[in-house]
């Protein structure tokens, strides 16, 4: 009789399916009410006395066997149409993903970017550690000129040579002027630092656009149509006015306002009731400014302008405070989950 049960234990040990229908099966056939393992049960009353023992031992050891056999059968049976149903299943629902945002600096930089492209300007980068030569002198302001108060600057080395945090992008300029030959037309994109208090308007740390355009004949027209395409695609506002300004590296000069207009009460208060915004500066590159670049002013001329990056987010947006730019704050970025 204990042969017999041996031989059931290596049936056990041996059966292997992948259909739940020959478990079901297998399941009945030993551990049904009118299974294998009860026959042995009800047989367990005549085994002699002396066999009882090794009797009972077998057929634990036949039961044990058979439901754990049971057991992993099912649970790789399981494993297998959960990963099924999991890959293959292209029909349900996927887990939900957080989606990230770009900050709204590098979207409004972007924009910048791709509206300059379309008519020609190419990107330019360089160092945010300046020097002096690239970051004043070149650009028409030397040792103790007054207008270098104009910007209050970082400064991180003296001597020998002075070394400093950039306080704009037209450093990047020089550098793109003298390592390249005219005709030039280039934005160079950049974080800048000046040393200014920090409050809703104003930071130490910001972000500048600033463009270039040299070749032969370029007049003031060609900057004002050039400004005129950049806000219309921009703002979808065409109506600028330029205002003669001060910049030592471009002469003539001006401020550029756009045409915001006096429709709602914000209007009202980002124009102070004017109707009109200042948005950048421009002018005309002075010629010794080409000079020191080693470019002719008898041969070229060109223009220049510059905008800030935060200024032009805070309109698009209509954000009060730059600092919430530098803030990390989950709740603002979040918004701009849906931009480009």
């Amino acid at each position: 009789m204990t042969d017999k049960i041996r031989a059931y234990i290596d049936e056990v040990e041996q059966f292997s399916t992948d259909k739940i229908e020959d478990i079901e099966n297998f399941r009945i056939k030993f551990l049904g009410k009118k299974g294998i393992l009860n026959d042995f049960f009800a047989e367990f009353k005549n085994v002699p006395n002396e066999q009882k023992k090794d009797f009972g031992k077998a057929v634990n050891e036949l039961k044990e066997s058979a439901q754990a056999k049971v057991e992993s059968l099912k649970s790789s049976l399981e494993t297998k149409l959960e990963d099924k149903g999991v890959y293959g299943d292209l029909t349900r629902p996927a887990e939900p993903i957080d989606i990230g945002a770009r900050h709204p600096i590098s979207i409004v930089k972007n924009q910048i970017i791709n509206i300059f492209s379309n008519i020609g300007f190419n990107v330019s980068e360089g160092p945010e550690i300046e020097n002096d030569w690239h970051n004043f002198t070149a650009l028409n302001l030397p040792e103790y000129h007054p207008a270098r108060d104009m910007q209050d600057t970082f400064f991180i080395q003296t001597n020998p040579e002075d070394i400093l945090l950039r306080t704009h992008t037209s450093s990047v300029q020089v550098r793109y002027m003298e390592e390249n030959k005219a005709p030039i037309r280039t934005i160079s994109p950049g974080r800048v630092f000046r040393n200014e208090d920090i409050s809703a308007r104003s930071h130490c740390i910001f972000h500048q656009v600033e463009g270039l355009y040299i070749d032969k004949n370029v007049s003031f027209k060609d900057l004002k149509q050039t400004l005129i395409y950049f806000t219309t695609e921009l703002f979808g506002k065409s109506k600028i006015r330029l205002r003669p300004s001060y910049f030592p590296f471009t002469e003539p000069s001006a401020e550029v306002d756009i045409y915001w207009g006096l429709q709602t009460e914000t209007d009202y208060r980002i124009t102070k009731g004017t109707g009109w915004l200042e948005i950048m500066g421009c002018g005309m590159v002075d010629p010794n400014v080409l000079k020191n670049c080693n470019i002719d002013p008898k041969e070229y001329t060109g223009f220049a302008f510059g905008m800030g990056i935060e200024r032009i987010a805070m309109l698009l947006y209509q954000i009060g405070d730059i600092r919430m730019f530098y803030e990390n704050d989950l709740r603002f970025l979040e918004q701009f989950k849906s931009s480009l």
